[in-house]
């Protein structure tokens, strides 16, 4: 009996409600964190608008933090080897205006 697996062991039933399903978009992560969690901001930023918005935070446990970076690694890996290598985007040469208008003093 003991070699017996029980039906559904080791599966976890997720639910995704529609509105959940829709996602949200998100172009800049802020990224911080404590002894014992990492907090992520995912933000919404819009060209010619000067304020950007929070759309989601999540907070995790550093363990969580380090399974997701694996898990993240391990699907570009998956997707450059079918799409090709995506290109990196140096941070610094992103404008935080959006090719919107400049403010004036």
């Amino acid at each position: 009996m003991a070699d017996q697996k029980q039906p559904n062991q080791g599966n976890i039933n997720i639910e995704l409600s529609d509105e959940v399903a829709e996602g949200i978009y998100s172009n800049l992560a802020i990224i911080t964190h404590s002894p014992t969690e990492f907090i992520i901001d995912f933000v919404k930023m819009m060209p010619g608008i000067p304020k950007a918005k929070v759309k989601s935070r999540i907070i995790l446990t550093p363990q969580h933090v380090k399974r997701l970076m694996m898990a993240l690694k391990d699907n570009i890996s998956k997707y450059e080897s079918v799409h090709g290598e995506i290109k990196d985007v140096d941070g610094h040469n992103i404008p935080f205006n959006m090719g919107g208008p400049t403010a004036q003093a």
